[in-house]
């Protein structure tokens, strides 16, 4: 009977994740250019610890951001984590201010031990969302019947289906990689009436950017023991660029697109899209294994990739260079973890206690310019399941992005994160005597 709970409720999880694929997780403005918003890469633990993965080792959770850490789990152990997050955004632009919600999958992913000196990952993760409508008036106040409303719309995003392994090189040192297919679309809209001139017809342009591509990843993490009670991970990543098979289409509709008088334009253009060098390391300090701080430092050299599309039209021309021009993008996160007694009686003595924060640049450019700076402090807890050695992870996240110039949005956001990991001894074979 416990078993087959334990299989239901992983069956239930993966509904209810497959579910919320297909839900719009972003209203961001800033998701109009690049690839959109970059997902985080991390499980339920590096959620409430500011995002650090890097030198994280646990053999009770999952860490995909760092394909060595797949050797601490146990021989016996079968892994299965999931997670989905829900956010509550207040934008504003210093005279406007919206509010909006959203879900989003986060993460599914499975983990076992291969043989002494390996074990195995396999996962769906996001890569990138993008979701907006904005609208704008342009008034002509010399010619009030050119004066014209403006609606900016995009969505779609980027998924993530990747394969890894982890293998002990020596006893404290495990090397790793993943390789993953990449795949999604994404659609940009820009609609143009003008409510006060019937004689100009509406004119509406959509470009989509089709991707179907793979994803490599490595890493590597070493532990040092300090003492009898102290050890130090140290673990370093590298996701090397590579060039992005795609379709990239261009549409123009004059007038109405529901309108015999519509007349349609359509363009199957030669565009290059690159995903860029990726270095990142960090460490963790573990103390009786009861305390865990950490940190990582990431890079990501968007600014070094190749981007570009080969038309005649100036207009598609000028729209792909202001939604493709890159930086850049750093981050920098801590974190913390802390059990207040492995062997105590007490439910809440068992409990895993999170803190963490970061700080990260965009990776695209507006105008030419950086366009924001993003902040966030995240606290959550780990729940053991009783009678198991499945974890419930629960977090909070408050995100602050702050345009660099006046005239941009500011995104104030706070999100929970529920992540649920079933560690159980499915290839322990009981002895009747």
């Amino acid at each position: 009977m416990t078993r087959f709970r334990q299989t239901l409720l992983v069956l239930l999880l993966t509904i209810l994740s497959g579910a919320t694929v297909a839900q719009n997780n972003t209203n961001s403005p800033y998701t109009r250019y690049g690839y959109g918003q970059l997902a985080d890469q991390g499980s339920g633990n590096s959620k409430a610890m500011g995002g650090i993965a890097y030198g994280l080792r646990d053999k009770y959770q999952t860490n995909f951001a760092n394909p060595a850490s797949y050797t601490a789990v146990d021989s016996l152990t079968f892994m299965f984590d999931g997670g989905i997050s829900m956010q509550n955004t207040n934008f504003s632009d210093g005279t406007v201010k919206k509010n909006a919600k959203n879900s989003s999958f986060d993460y599914i992913t499975m983990q076992f031990r291969l043989s002494k000196w390996g074990a195995m990952s396999i996962g769906l993760l996001p890569y990138s969302n993008v979701g907006y409508t904005m609208a704008s008036y342009q008034e002509n106040t010399e010619a009030p019947e050119n004066s014209a409303n403006t609606t900016y719309a995009g969505e779609g995003g980027l998924h993530q289906l990747y394969l890894g392994a982890g293998f002990k090189i020596f006893k404290n040192l495990s090397v790793g990689a993943n390789i993953s297919y990449l795949w999604g679309d994404i659609t940009h809209t820009r609609s143009q009436s003008f409510p006060s001139n019937s004689t100009v017809m509406p004119l509406n342009t959509a470009t989509g950017m089709e991707i179907t591509s793979y994803k490599l990843d490595f890493g590597a993490q070493y532990t040092q023991a300090l003492n009898k009670k102290s050890s130090l991970t140290i673990g370093a990543v590298y996701s090397p660029k590579h060039k992005l098979n795609n379709d990239y289409t261009s549409i123009v509709i004059m007038g109405a697109s529901s309108s015999s008088y519509g007349t349609e334009y359509k363009d199957v253009l030669d565009a290059t899209f690159e995903l860029p060098n990726t270095f990142g390391v960090g460490f963790t300090y573990n103390y009786d294994k009861r305390l865990t701080v950490g940190a990582d430092y990431s890079l990501q050299q968007w600014s070094k990739t190749n981007f570009g599309v080969v038309t005649s039209d100036e207009n598609v021309r000028q729209d792909f260079n202001e939604t493709f021009t890159y930086c850049d993008r750093t981050k920098i996160s801590v974190g913390a973890e802390y059990i207040p007694n492995l062997i105590g009686r007490s439910y809440f003595a068992h409990i895993k206690y999170r803190l963490g924060a970061y700080y990260t640049t965009p990776y695209y450019k507006i105008d030419g310019k950086k366009a924001s700076r993003e902040y966030g402090v995240t606290a959550g807890f780990g729940l053991p399941v009783p009678r198991s050695r499945s974890i419930l992870s629960i977090s909070g996240q408050f995100v602050r992005v702050k345009g660099l110039e006046t005239n941009m949005v500011n995104e104030n956001i706070f999100r929970v994160s529920i992540g649920l990991t079933f560690n159980e001894r499915w290839f322990f074979k009981r002895r009747v005597e």
